[in-house]
C-alpha cells in the first residue's frame, strides 16, 4: 500500500486537550461542491456522510498539496497537511479526508517513539520503514491513535482514513484473528465518530459486509486488479460512497466496470503524488 517514502517532521500545535471529544468539520465553507458531487457532500446526525458517487475524487499523500485538480473529495496525509490547506479545499468546495496509519508502526512519524516495544511486529513488506501492530493488544498504544484521530478533527478534516486496518491476512508477527481485527476496527470507527467526523472502511474486503453499519464509505485499493469489488457493493447498497484506485490497470479496463457499481474510481501512481491522476468520471474544470 502506499506509504510517504521521506522522513516528515512535523509540529504539532493546539493539540493540549486532544484526548476529549472534538468536532470535525460539518460542511465546508466558501465555495459550494459542484453539482456534480452533490450525493457526496451529504451530512448525516452532524457529520459528514458521503453517498454512492462515480464522481472524481483525488488522492495525494506526497509532495505539495495541488487544490487546483477538480474533484469532490481529497485524501491527504494527516501529519503533513495543515489546517490552512484543508480551509482552501474547503473554500473550493472539496469534502477532505485525514489519511492515518493506524495499523502499522512508521519510523519517520513525530510520535514513532510513544509506541511500545512489545506492539512492534514484523516489518511491513515493500516498506522497510514500517512495522506491523499488535492490534489484538491495541489498549497500549491506543492514547496515541487517539490523539491522531483528535489531530484530525483540530484541523478540519471531514473524514478519516485508518491504513492497515486488515492485519489479520497479512504476515504480521503476531497471531491476529479475524475477531481481533474486527474489535480494533469497531473501536477506531467509535473514535473518529466521537471526534465529529466520517470514518473508511480500508481494505478488509472480507469484512466489509459485517463492518458497513460501523463505517460511512470504503476507500478500496486495485479491487479491479485482484477481483474484489464485489465485496464493497454492501457499501453502495447502504447508500455509502466508495472510492477506490487502481494503480497497474489502465482507466480502459475498469472504468465501465466502476461506473456499473456506482464507484469513484481512479488511477494513480503507487507513490500518490499529485499526479499521475486519471479519474473515470472528470468534473469540468473551471
Amino acid at each position: 500500500m502506499p506509504r510517504l517514502l521521506a522522513v516528515l517532521v512535523v509540529v504539532l500545535l493546539g493539540l493540549t486537550a486532544l484526548g476529549g471529544t472534538a468536532s470535525g468539520a460539518v460542511a465546508p465553507s466558501g465555495a459550494r461542491a459542484p453539482a456534480a458531487c452533490k450525493s457526496v457532500d451529504a451530512t448525516h446526525g452532524g457529520r459528514w456522510a458521503p453517498g454512492p458517487t462515480t464522481a472524481a475524487w483525488q488522492w495525494q499523500l506526497q509532495g505539495k498539496i495541488d487544490i487546483g485538480d477538480p474533484a469532490c473529495v481529497y485524501e491527504v496525509d494527516g501529519f503533513e497537511t495543515s489546517k490552512a490547506t484543508v480551509a482552501a479545499l474547503h473554500r473550493k468546495g472539496a469534502r477532505v479526508i485525514c489519511y492515518l496509519d493506524l495499523g502499522s508502526w512508521e519510523e519517520y512519524r513525530p510520535d514513532a517513539g510513544e509506541f511500545p516495544k512489545s506492539s512492534l511486529g514484523a516489518r511491513y513488506e515493500g516498506w522497510p520503514e514500517e512495522r506491523w501492530l499488535d492490534i489484538a493488544h491495541f489498549h497500549k498504544f491506543a492514547p496515541i491513535m487517539e490523539k491522531r484521530i483528535a489531530m484530525c478533527a483540530h484541523k478540519g478534516f471531514d473524514g478519516v482514513e485508518p491504513d492497515n486496518i486488515a492485519g489479520w491476512e497479512n504476515k504480521t508477527g503476531f497471531p491476529l484473528t479475524r475477531a481481533d481485527q474486527r474489535r480494533y476496527n469497531i473501536w477506531v470507527a467509535r473514535q473518529v465518530h466521537r471526534r465529529g467526523m466520517a470514518v473508511a472502511l480500508k481494505n478488509d474486503p472480507r469484512q466489509a459486509k459485517e463492518l458497513v453499519g460501523h463505517f460511512d464509505f470504503a476507500v478500496v485499493e486495485e479491487c479491479f486488479q485482484y477481483h474484489e469489488c464485489g465485496l464493497f457493493k454492501p457499501f453502495v447498497d447502504a447508500g455509502k460512497a466508495v472510492f477506490e484506485a487502481e494503480y497497474q490497470l489502465p482507466p480502459a479496463k475498469f472504468c465501465a466496470q466502476a461506473k456499473a457499481l456506482g464507484f469513484s474510481a481512479i488511477r494513480k501512481g503507487l507513490e500518490l503524488f499529485a499526479k499521475p491522476w486519471k479519474p473515470c468520471e472528470p468534473l469540468p474544470s473551471g
